[in-house]
């Protein structure tokens, strides 16, 4: 979003070159807030704001500029000095960046990237999108159990300009394996004297480098770390994930189940920057599959055309019983997603939640059920066989139920994404499923008084 407060005093300042001006803007403001006011500004203008900062000030603001931004900015400037900047880059945001940009211009701008940042970015961009691997930095604080607490700190100040955070430091053997972990504030208060392996917690809780990021998430928050560390299959430290890197997993994790609940397939820029096109393509794909699902409930509706015919009544509770089915399939489909994403059912849990879901579909179908039962007597439809209506909202709603809670186990049985079960899914299938139950019902009751 485009803050318009200083951008006409901040192109008035590159135009006449004002050099004090624009390194004091981007020095004194926060990375954050001085990205904020330069949204607006061109890819040209962006760069010459920034090269009135040192490097390390200019990655820091350039951080908090939009991905897409980012993205544009990379291919607007020599490659010589997109380099430096990614050297001076946090791992992680690097690796983010590199990940999306055309693979054309990372091959040309990994070469003049330093041997060291080479090597890292590499290996993190060999990690599976969306495991520990692809969001962990590897700028993290660490000691040997030998030391003293007074030379532990020593060395920790000798470490942090360099390091992420150094609230949580990671104890390694000569081999690099994680033996412990010990927080900045226990080596503080511990005697000058005492070893790191006195002080340090040996059980120490961390992340498989190909596990999942919202597992990542999940342990983070369960145990309210700042940061976790991430090993590989022999145990060796390779990396740390920062509580702000889950942040961002998190809104990115609920922004793709919100889209997809509504029935649209997830795009990683905003509403407005999103091209009008992608766009409607995001959103066509789910509405092409949605209106090939009511084709079908319009070919099952022109299956029963003579019952139509015959009690014309019939028509008119359609909607209610179908509302009632897919609005109690959508709040379990929701409520099965959240528990889910935050790691509160399992598919283990499978049988349990059938049992729940049905027990609940039973008590709303039947509430329904003798609502709709009254409302069919106030229609005048006491004697026409109005009982079929409670008994088909009843069904329906347990059918509800049951197929919004097991479909996004179904999913996710087959390795998908359970809120690909979005509302608009669940409410599709619910009207199929729907129409021939409720004619089923009236057949099987209603069969001596139509004639076929």
């Amino acid at each position: 979003m485009v803050n318009p407060i200083l951008l006409p005093e901040l192109r008035e300042m590159i135009r006449n070159n004002q050099k004090a001006e624009l390194t004091s803007f981007c020095t004194t403001l926060h990375p954050a807030t001085a990205a904020e006011f330069m949204e607006g500004l061109t890819v040209e203008e962006s760069w010459s704001t920034l090269s009135h900062a040192p490097i390390q000030r200019q990655a820091e603001i350039f951080e908090f500029f939009p991905l897409s931004k980012q993205i544009v900015m990379t291919s607007g400037v020599e490659n010589a000095r997109m380099a430096r900047l990614l050297e001076a880059m946090s791992p992680d945001e690097r690796v983010d960046l590199l990940e999306r940009v055309e693979g054309e211009i990372v091959e040309s701008l990994l070469p003049l990237v330093a041997q060291a940042e080479r090597t890292d970015i590499i290996r993190l961009l060999s990690f599976p999108p969306e495991s520990a691997g692809s969001v962990m930095t590897t700028e993290y604080a660490s000691l040997t159990e030998t030391l003293t607490a007074e030379k532990a700190l020593t060395a920790l100040r000798n470490q942090a300009p360099h390091r992420e955070t150094i609230y949580y430091i990671y104890v390694l053997d000569s081999e690099r394996h994680l033996r412990g972990v010990v927080s900045l504030a226990e080596l503080v208060v511990a005697s000058k004297t005492s070893s790191v392996s006195e002080i340090m917690t040996r059980d120490v809780i961390s992340v498989r480098v190909e596990e999942d990021q919202e597992v990542v998430a999940r342990k983070l928050a369960r145990y309210d770390f700042i940061a976790i560390p991430v090993v590989d299959d022999i145990g060796k430290l390779v990396g740390i994930v920062t509580h702000d890197d889950i942040i961002d997993v998190v809104i990115e994790e609920a922004d793709e189940d919100v889209m997809q609940l509504g029935g649209v397939l997830p795009f990683e820029e905003g509403y407005l920057q999103t091209p009008l096109f992608t766009f409607a393509r995001k959103r066509g794909i789910w509405l092409v599959i949605l209106f090939i699902a009511t084709m079908i409930t319009a070919v099952a509706l022109k299956e029963y055309e003579q019952e139509f015919e015959q009690i014309p009544w019939l028509v008119l509770f359609i909607p209610l019983i179908l509302s009632c089915g897919g609005n109690s399939g959508s709040q379990s489909a929701t409520l099965i997603i959240r528990a889910l994403a935050v790691g509160n059912i399992t598919m283990t849990d499978w049988w349990r939640i059938a049992w729940r879901e049905a027990a609940v579909g039973l008590i709303l179908g039947t509430s329904l059920g003798c609502m709709s039962y009254f409302l069919a007597g106030s229609l005048s439809y006491w004697a026409d066989g109005f009982f079929v209506v409670p008994i088909s909202l009843l069904l329906m709603v347990v059918t509800g139920t049951l197929l919004g809670s097991l479909l996004p186990l179904g999913f996710m049985r087959l390795g998908w994404d359970p809120a690909i079960t979005s509302t608009p899914f669940v409410a599709s299938m619910i009207d199929i499923t729907g129409i021939v139950l409720y004619f089923s019902i009236v057949r099987f009751f209603l069969s001596d008084s139509m004639t076929y």
